[in-house]
């Protein structure tokens, strides 16, 4: 599936993986492949971001993405779930932050050594393959990624949705993006 990554996707894949570095995280998550997009410069899925998610915005959908982190990676449909279960996600995260520092549920450490892909991250690589076929394109480039993080659900979609950025905004300013 690699062979037929653009250099801008195959870009985006090396930049996930730096991300997880510098955080000392266990695996490259979804959330790093959309930090990495949002690192690039000068591609269709750049553009796109620049038009969606304006730089005036980042910095809020960063603060969506890390307060997601601090619950331990649950969505906000998760929390509502638990919550008519009578469980208090914010409630659980304060009291765990209480007594282990704050941050202790976002994951685990790791100092060195290869990071592995975590399942998520493997989802929306498989899915940005199955998104450049159902478009009818040969290579998979950084847009189809960025296609591919909108439909795989959980945080990361639902940071983007909340900013805007949904598969079919994301198609729409494809089809009128400069770049090509």
């Amino acid at each position: 599936m690699f062979e037929r990554f653009t250099k801008a996707a195959r870009s985006v894949v090396k930049g996930a993986v730096e991300h997880a570095e510098r955080g000392g995280a266990e695996a490259v998550t979804a959330e790093h492949l959309l930090l990495a997009l949002l690192d690039r410069e000068g591609t269709r899925a750049a553009e796109v971001l620049g038009r969606l998610c304006p730089v005036e915005r980042r910095e809020s959908l960063l603060a969506a993405l890390a307060e997601a982190r601090r619950r331990a990676g649950l969505s906000r449909a998760d929390s509502e779930a638990l919550a008519e279960l009578g469980i208090d996600v914010g409630a659980i995260v304060a009291r765990v932050e209480e007594t282990h520092g704050d941050g202790a549920l976002s994951g685990g450490r790791r100092s060195s050594g290869r990071r592995p892909f975590s399942r998520e991250a493997k989802t929306v690589l498989e899915k940005s393959l199955r998104v450049a076929l159902a478009r009818k394109e040969r290579e998979i480039g950084d847009e189809h990624l960025l296609l591919a993080l909108t439909t795989t659900g959980g945080v990361v979609a639902e940071a983007l949705a909340d900013h805007g950025v949904t598969y079919g905004a994301v198609d729409a300013a494809l089809g009128t993006a400069s770049l090509r």
